[in-house]
C-alpha cells in the first residue's frame, strides 16, 4: 500500500470520516481476517472478530500515532488482540459448561499454581533495561520479534540475542524450576 493512500486513510480516520472504514475494509480487510482466522481457527469466529476489530479501529482512531508504528501494525495488534479476546472468551464459556464434578481433567488443584512465577512481570524489573525492553515488548505487549525490532528501533539480531540473554537472566532469577522457559523459547 502506498504511503499517500495509508495518510490519507488515517486522515480519514482522524476526521471520523466513515470512508476511512471502506478504505480500511478494502485495503486491510483480507490480511486481518486471516490474522483473525489464526488466532481462532474458525471462519464465523473470524468474522466477529474482524468485525469486532473495525469497531475498536473506529473508536480508537484517535489514539493512532504514526510515529510509534505503521498503521499496518496497529491494525495487527488491535485484530490479533481483539482475536486472542474472543478465544478466551469462548473458552471461559465452553468451560463453564463442564461439570467438574464429572470431570477432573481442570481440576488442577492448588499445587499446580505456582505463586513464584505469578511476579514474572517484577522480576524483569530486576534484569538490565535492554532486555527488560525486549521482553516486555515480545511477551507483555504481544509484538513480534520484527515488530519489536521496528518500535524499538534495534535491528532483528539484536532483539533476538536479547531475548536470549534475558531469558537467561530470568532463569538465574528463578533457578533450575523455570518451567516456562521452553515455552517462552517457542512463542518467540
Amino acid at each position: 500500500m502506498s504511503s499517500l493512500l495509508e495518510k490519507h486513510i488515517v486522515e480519514l480516520l482522524q476526521e471520523r470520516n466513515e470512508k476511512a472504514i471502506s478504505l480500511l475494509y478494502e485495503h486491510y480487510g483480507d490480511t486481518l481476517y486471516g490474522v483473525a482466522y489464526k488466532v481462532v481457527r474458525d471462519g464465523e469466529l473470524a468474522q466477529d472478530v474482524l468485525q469486532e476489530s473495525f469497531v475498536k479501529i473506529w473508536k480508537k482512531s484517535d489514539s493512532y500515532d504514526s510515529s510509534k508504528a505503521k498503521l499496518f501494525t496497529w491494525l495487527f495488534r488491535i485484530t490479533r488482540n481483539t482475536a486472542i479476546d474472543k478465544l478466551r472468551s469462548v473458552n471461559t464459556k465452553s468451560d463453564k459448561e463442564i461439570q467438574i464434578d464429572v470431570s477432573d481433567v481442570y481440576n488442577l488443584g492448588v499445587d499446580s499454581i505456582r505463586p513464584e512465577f505469578l511476579d514474572v512481570k517484577e522480576n524483569m524489573e530486576k534484569i538490565e533495561h535492554k532486555y527488560h525492553v525486549v521482553l516486555d515488548a515480545l511477551f507483555f505487549q504481544g509484538m513480534t520479534q520484527q515488530e519489536a525490532s521496528d518500535e524499538l528501533n534495534i535491528p532483528l539480531g539484536t532483539i533476538k540475542s536479547r531475548l536470549k540473554i534475558g531469558l537467561r537472566e530470568l532463569k538465574k532469577i528463578y533457578g533450575s524450576s523455570m518451567v516456562f522457559l521452553p515455552l517462552l523459547i517457542l512463542l518467540s
